[in-house]
């Protein structure tokens, strides 16, 4: 069952951001935030983004305010932000929990993948990185230190990329 059935989410912008979109695209769901030491994270993830776009991928940022408050924006001030200081061209969607009680039913999806320390279960930290094959099931997981560019998520991208 792909990630996207029957999970609604908006977009930063409002509005429904109609993941069922992505669908024939490799995805990098990460959960981002403005004010986390790991945030200039965000270079790395829009290099991705302008490197593999043309070929079937994209980036998907979720804001999440859960680990320390260190994304506290609004949605107006979280794509300011995003845009001026990263040049951030992948779409966003609003902001959501990722763990606890109130997790989003996008991260109920994505949180029993194991990385490959085997962690299943809460994500740890801002900049948790999951890739969705083209057909939306979830394929890698990897730690929030782990950078975008790592050689390990380039092989996972390049892996599910469509022919």
């Amino acid at each position: 069952m792909s990630v996207y059935d029957a999970v609604k989410i908006e977009s930063l912008q409002g509005g429904p951001a109609d993941l069922e979109q992505y669908l024939g695209k490799v995805v990098l769901v990460v959960n981002v935030a403005s004010k986390c030491g790991l945030t200039p994270q965000y270079a790395g993830l829009e290099r991705l983004q302008e490197k593999y776009a043309g070929r079937g991928f994209t980036v998907l940022g979720v804001p999440c305010n859960q680990f320390m408050g260190q994304e506290p924006g609004t949605s107006d001030e979280i794509a300011e932000f995003c845009s001026a200081t990263y040049g951030v061209t992948f779409p966003m969607t609003e902001k959501v929990d990722v763990n606890g009680e109130n997790r989003h039913a996008l991260y109920k999806k994505l949180v029993d993948t194991a990385d490959a320390e085997g962690h299943t279960g809460d994500i740890r930290w801002n900049f948790e990185k999951f890739i969705l094959s083209p057909d939306g099931e979830v394929v890698a997981r990897f730690a929030p230190q782990t950078e975008p560019d790592a050689p390990e998520v380039v092989a996972a991208i390049e892996a599910n990329l469509p022919k």
